[in-house]
């Protein structure tokens, strides 16, 4: 009898680095359910007319936090889509933080430290040691 073995059999050692951007995907998540949860409650200190659009920005930006969070879980486990919708996540969130730092002089240094962070996250899903964790492993046959 062949047994046929696969890498998700065998112990797949995640890099460090791979392990840090990951908790930062899984921090700024949360984040973004906590800022969401925060907007839908502003939506008693505004105008009668602007409930319903304040409270619809809130539950999307929750929802869009526990987005990230299923791709910060994928990214865990090596998922290819995962790094993919990370990298694209990535850069719309770049355009939204130099329009930010070109626009605004109050926020530069929060949108400069978490452009930092998430270029930080794409750089090591795509650059060894990172990317090797992504890497799909032929299956090996051993005999049992």
């Amino acid at each position: 009898m062949v047994r046929v073995s696969t890498q998700t059999e065998t112990a797949r050692r995640r890099p460090v680095l791979l392990t840090v951007a990951v908790v930062i995907v899984y921090v700024s998540a949360l984040a973004n359910v906590a800022v969401g949860v925060v907007v839908m409650l502003s939506r008693y200190d505004v105008p009668e007319d602007s409930v319903l659009p304040v409270t619809l920005l809130g539950a999307a930006i929750v929802l869009l936090g526990l987005l990230i969070i299923a791709i910060a879980s994928g990214l865990a486990r090596g998922s290819h889509l995962s790094r993919v919708l990370i990298t694209v996540y990535v850069a719309l969130l770049a355009v939204g933080h130099v329009a930010t730092i070109v626009s605004s002089d109050a926020w530069d240094w929060g949108s400069i430290v978490q452009l930092l962070a998430e270029l930080f996250v794409v750089a090591v899903v795509w650059l060894p040691p990172g990317a090797r964790h992504f890497t799909r492993a032929e299956p090996a046959v051993s005999p049992t």
